[in-house]
């Protein structure tokens, strides 16, 4: 746990009220379950005669998480029919869960305990994913985490068109005034300045683009270090 190494980024100004948490490449070491997921999509497609072409990168798929999910099956197979991005919805989430239920699929290390920690202190904390509802909270309760949480948002759920709609809905419903966006991607960027807030970008999943958090008020390559900006929040 390097909680002492120098952070990117300026100052986080007071302490929040609240944390909102991405999901996949933030909390959830995602590649960890999705290879598996992936060949077992691509494998059903091809037997069902939806998709015959060969199985797309791994890169392609984990390059696109933090998008909607129309918007990935396009990335992922621009050449697959409508009936096979839709095919491959299902799947992936039927998958998914499979294999969380079997174990497949882990958490960031540090990850619990530096969310206990982060309870403890009083901080209210909240999952903001543009992923489907079920993966969303059922990641977080597999693994253990679940009732560190106040609530679970999802595009699926509030079927929102943007993650910074997302957000805004969620600091609406809880009465939220101050809050850390914390995630891996563009769009939680977006979310977090949309909407006003300091926006942690973690830069330890391995799949971003050059300049995907670019914006962000800190930069942190291990979970923990968010500990070491939230003490830096309560010393300003």
């Amino acid at each position: 746990m390097a909680n002492d190494r120098q952070l990117e980024g300026r100052s986080t100004g007071n302490v929040p009220e609240a944390m909102l948490f991405d999901l996949d490449g933030t909390l959830f070491k995602t590649e960890s379950l999705l290879v598996t997921v992936q060949r077992r999509v691509f494998e059903t497609l091809r037997e069902e005669g939806l998709y015959t072409e060969p199985e797309p990168p791994i890169e392609r798929l984990l390059g696109s998480l933090g998008m909607l999910l129309d918007h990935i099956w396009l990335r992922v197979m621009p050449d697959g029919s409508t009936e096979a991005r839709q095919r491959a919805n299902e799947l992936l989430l039927q998958y998914e869960l499979e294999e969380l239920e079997a174990g497949v699929g882990e958490l960031y290390e540090w990850v619990p305990e530096t969310l206990r920690t982060l309870k403890e202190r009083g901080i209210r904390l909240f999952v903001a994913s543009n992923g489907l509802e079920s993966y969303v909270k059922e990641v977080p309760r597999l693994r253990g985490i679940g009732d560190l949480f106040e609530g679970f948002y999802s595009a699926g759920e509030y079927e929102t068109a943007t993650k910074a709609e997302l957000v805004r809905l969620l600091l609406e419903k809880h009465g939220i005034r101050s809050a850390w966006m914390i995630g891996d991607r563009s769009s939680d960027v977006d979310a977090g300045l949309r909407n006003g807030l300091f926006v942690v970008g973690c830069d330890y999943a391995g799949f971003r683009k050059e300049g995907e958090l670019d914006g962000s008020g800190a930069v942190i390559r291990e979970f923990p270090e968010l500990l070491t900006l939230l003490d830096a929040a309560a010393e300003a």
